[in-house]
């Protein structure tokens, strides 16, 4: 219930109680607070059991905090019978394809001791009549 509030805050909260109603009346008011949360939670359980039974006996095990969206996830892709986040994983994981595509290039190349021998040269000088050739004239000066 009290999940985000720290020691330090509990502690503030119990002197500034202290402070308002005094050793007194603190007991009678932590009274007070304490039958008010148990009103409202029998209030809501009532609720949820008139809509579990107007819905219809195959809402019975229906949880009204699935409709929240991060349980709703936790409880249908994480945990659930469906598409898990294991499967998710595997399933974007390139390891195996790529695997098998080094394999497949090495399988149709030549042996290493070949490939060692004959080294491949790429020259990456540019030719100087090359570019020309392969550029498409500009009509008008004004092309960019």
């Amino acid at each position: 219930m009290f999940s985000d509030v720290g020691p330090l805050e509990l502690a503030t909260l119990a002197v500034l109680a202290v402070l308002l109603f005094g050793p007194d009346r603190l007991p009678e008011a932590i009274q007070n607070v304490t039958a008010l949360i148990r009103k409202f939670r029998e209030f809501s359980e009532d609720a949820k059991q008139q809509i579990r039974s107007e819905l219809g006996p195959e809402f019975n095990d229906f949880e009204f905090e699935d409709l929240h969206p991060k349980a709703f996830i936790r409880k249908h892709v994480l945990d659930g019978d469906g598409l898990g986040l294991h499967e998710i994983r595997d399933a974007l994981d390139p390891r195996e394809e790529l695997t098998e595509v080094v394999d497949a290039v090495r399988s149709t190349g030549d042996s290493p001791s070949e490939r060692a021998a004959t080294p491949v040269r790429v020259n990456l000088a540019k030719e100087p009549g090359v570019e020309s050739a392969a550029r498409a004239p500009i009509d008008y000066p004004d092309a960019t």
